[in-house]
């Protein structure tokens, strides 16, 4: 009863109330800033070429016109361009996630029950610090494997990353003994410990490391440069940089008469926001299991 009042008293407290408004506040104030850019992004996106290249758009279309987004969606190669970053992400996501599983739950027994656990450890960790580096890899990939202008370049030499492994191990170390103790002494083999005790306790843990994939697989578009060799095959990202760099140094003909119609601003925010829509609707739906999945992975090793 005592500490019940205690609580009411401090809730009730000048202090208490003057920290909540300015809590909120500030709250409110950091979801406007992150909020802003998209806002013009939009506004510019949906205005006209004077008003865009007259610097004339704010926060608010100006002259609200949707030729832009007209022109990108007509455009064949966006189309085939989301689509390959979807494929991307599905297998990208499926492969992180099976190999990042299977590597984390053997790295989080103890010493004991995996003898030269460390030394594995520490062979991982050396990875993330030092890679084979850029021509390497390229050599491999595109000579050796002949990956070229697959899906599988994308997804394969990100397979197992080393961040997100570490943080699903010590996710997995967080659970309790007593609980696999428990149900190897019901006869529990290696495989039902995995998939009936330990996946099922770490949802959060992997909810937050397919969030992780999922943005990190779509956003990327340096390696859909250097391995699509035909532009038909780039992932959205790369279509994204791509016609950015055209659409600002006009080369064709084409592109000269298109920009008299559209402001080359417009454009590229049309593009966009396109690109950047389908992550940001899928954002929200995982974002909430991030915190607890990164601070219950962060501690042990």
């Amino acid at each position: 009863m005592k500490k019940n009042v205690n609580r009411n008293h401090i809730k009730e407290s000048l202090a208490y109330r003057i920290f909540t408004v300015f809590n909120t506040g500030f709250i409110l104030l950091y979801m406007i800033i992150c909020l802003v850019p998209f806002i013009h992004m939009f506004a510019l996106s949906t205005s006209s070429v004077a008003a865009a290249n007259g610097n004339r758009v704010s926060l608010w279309p100006v002259e609200f016109t949707l030729s832009a987004y007209t022109e990108a969606l007509s455009d064949n190669q966006i189309l085939s361009s989301l689509k390959m970053s979807a494929l991307r992400v599905v297998l990208g996501v499926a492969i992180q996630m099976l190999f990042t599983i299977l590597a984390a739950y053997p790295m989080s027994r103890e010493n004991k029950a995996f003898p030269g656990r460390k030394a594995y450890v520490v062979y991982i960790v050396f990875t993330m610090l030092f890679s084979g580096g850029f021509v390497p890899s390229y050599l491999l990939i595109v000579s050796q494997l002949k990956l070229a202008n697959t899906v599988w370049a994308l997804v394969l030499p990100n397979a197992v990353p080393v961040f997100n492994l570490i943080i699903l191990m010590n996710f997995f170390r967080q659970i309790p003994k007593e609980i696999e103790e428990a149900a190897i002494v019901d006869g529990a083999g290696h495989m039902t410990l995995l998939t009936r005790i330990y996946l099922p306790l770490s949802m959060n843990a992997l909810l937050t490391l397919v969030l992780f994939a999922c943005v990190g697989h779509w956003n990327a578009w340096f390696d859909g440069m250097i391995y699509m060799r035909d532009p038909i095959y780039y992932p959205i990202s790369t279509f994204l940089r791509v016609t950015s760099d055209r659409i600002q140094n006009v080369s064709t003909m084409e592109d000269a008469r298109l920009l008299m119609r559209i402001s080359p601003r417009t454009m590229i925010m049309a593009y966009t926001i396109i690109c950047t829509l389908p992550i940001v609707c899928v954002y929200p739906f995982l974002q909430r299991y991030v915190k607890s999945g990164l601070v219950l992975g962060s501690v042990k090793g």
